[in-house]
């Protein structure tokens, strides 16, 4: 009974984890909910762009790296921008080693001849990433104001005069405005990317900015006061995800941060699984290097709320919701059998049944913000039936490739920061084959999901032999979205290469 005992334990702590994270996430709803109602009393002050001498100097800064395919259309982009020339500075911050460093020094030259204000920086080495980059141009940076783009953003033309105005509260170091995706209708796999970014770009982001809880700029389409990034410690490379980092020593230093759901920013989701593997191990391994690195401060610090440290460590512990997730799959299964063997454990399972209670919460939560993208009524809401199981089906398919990255972060492991290959995907008839940057090498991972979709399989078997009362089948949906989810990311995988 001691085996049996350990794994009731692991699994009682993974699910009463991911419960609490599910009751923070009905708290931001709530609070989504009460920040809708208030949207438009917004009296806060804010720079009078027609008045030149209120006009801030802007630079926008571009950390790209062989960005062969959307480089020339992300100059373009940038060149509309809507705002005074003598006002505004460029920055392409190139780490690129391969051909794309001549043909972007062109296209910048042309672009200088037109009388833009922008300047070439291509580093020969690539130390600290992307942070490192965005350090050495800061160094430079002419602007108060420093806006953020990665390659595969798209902003409109009056980006920075939606944007700029709210720092003239002297309080606010960011400003951080909504993803919206030119190809979410592309695939299955776009549709379920684009599905969790509007969760978080609506529900997580708004719910904590409007009771001033920490949110995260998010890499790209916001903008920081100078003087904060500076105050905060600067740019750092010793996670990941540097915005993350960056944003948290921020705020503990009590700089506000200011969430525009309604100013969005279109952009590019990775196509082939590969390019979302890559992109989801460094978001999961560095939200597990920022808690362990910041843990200690929000604890320690006298200034933040209590409920806005609940929040913060359960926000730094997103990506661990992973971890917790493949535990309870896992040992699902061992865990019918010995329900089923078991008879005086009836009552432990039957409390422990509250895990449907979670799925139903994110349920909810993920309707608010389904119906305020798509709309409400019947057709509606069946759509998101099938998409919300989907989604929930694939990103349990991840757990396993996720969780490594999640392990990796808690134990300290160094990794380089790769960056995620662009297609230049619009619409349909676009293909990303043949694209150069995409990794051609399977994953051993890969390996690992083929076989838990068979040790899955076996756990729909299970529900028909298990007990002496005709089988159980309380877990068969459960392991039945468990085949699907790790079904698709392995025939994905095995498929998706160029």
């Amino acid at each position: 009974m001691i085996f049996e005992s350990i794994i009731i334990i692991i699994y009682t702590i993974a699910l009463v984890l991911i419960f609490a994270y599910a009751l923070a996430q009905l708290n931001l709803l709530f609070n989504y909910i009460r920040a809708q109602s208030k949207a438009k009393d917004d009296n806060s002050p804010k720079f009078n762009l027609n008045d030149p001498k209120e006009i801030p100097h802007v630079t926008i800064q571009l950390p790209v790296f062989n960005e062969m395919y959307v480089m020339e259309r992300l100059l373009d982009n940038i060149a509309e921008i809507d705002y005074p020339k003598n006002k505004l500075e460029i920055q392409v911050l190139d780490d690129s080693t391969d051909e794309t460093v001549q043909s972007t020094a062109a296209q910048i030259k042309k672009l200088q001849s037109s009388g833009l204000d922008i300047i070439h920086i291509h580093r020969t080495n690539r130390e600290g990433f992307k942070a490192g980059a965005l350090k050495e141009g800061l160094r430079i940076a002419k602007g108060e104001f420093i806006a953020i783009f990665d390659s595969d953003f798209l902003p409109k033309k009056d980006w920075l005069k939606r944007t700029i105005p709210h720092f003239k509260n002297e309080e606010i170091g960011v400003v951080q405005t909504r993803w919206s995706h030119i190809n979410r209708d592309y695939s299955l796999l776009t549709k379920v990317q684009a599905f969790a970014l509007d969760a978080h770009f609506t529900l997580e982001q708004t719910g904590r900015n409007s009771h001033g809880h920490f949110i995260n700029f998010n890499g790209t389409a916001g903008v920081w006061r100078k003087e904060c990034i500076i105050d905060a410690g600067n740019w750092s490379g010793d996670t990941l995800t540097e915005d993350l980092d960056l944003s948290y020593r921020a705020q503990l230093k009590n700089w506000k941060f200011k969430y525009l759901e309604d100013v969005e920013t279109p952009s590019e989701l990775p196509v082939v699984i590969s390019a979302a593997r890559s992109q989801q191990f460094r978001w999961n391994k560095g939200g597990a290097e920022n808690f362990r690195k910041m843990l200690g401060q929000i604890i320690k610090s006298k200034a933040m709320p209590f409920k806005t440290k609940v929040h913060g460590i359960l926000h730094l512990l997103n990506s661990t919701m992973f971890l917790n997730i493949l535990i309870v799959a896992v040992l699902s299964i061992p865990m019918l059998y010995i329900k089923n063997e078991y008879e005086h454990l009836k009552a432990y399972f039957f409390v422990m049944s509250f895990f449907v209670i979670s799925t139903v919460i994110f349920f909810i939560c993920y309707w608010f913000m389904y119906k305020k993208i798509y709309g409400g009524g019947a057709k509606s809401f069946f759509n998101y039936i099938a998409m919300f199981f989907t989604f929930f089906s694939i990103a349990m398919g991840f757990s396993l490739h996720n969780s490594i990255a999640v392990f990796e972060g808690h134990i300290g492991k160094r990794s380089d920061f790769i960056r995620t290959p662009k297609f230049n995907i619009n619409s349909l008839k676009d293909s990303w084959k043949g694209n150069k940057y995409l990794k051609k090498k399977l994953s051993t991972n890969v390996i690992l999901e083929g076989l838990l979709m068979i040790y899955f399989a076996f756990g729909m078997y299970s529900a028909f032999v298990v007990g002496d009362q005709g089988g159980d089948f309380g877990l068969f949906p459960f392991h039945l979205m468990l085949f699907c989810g790790f079904g698709y990311v392995f025939f994905k995988s095995l498929t998706s290469r160029a």
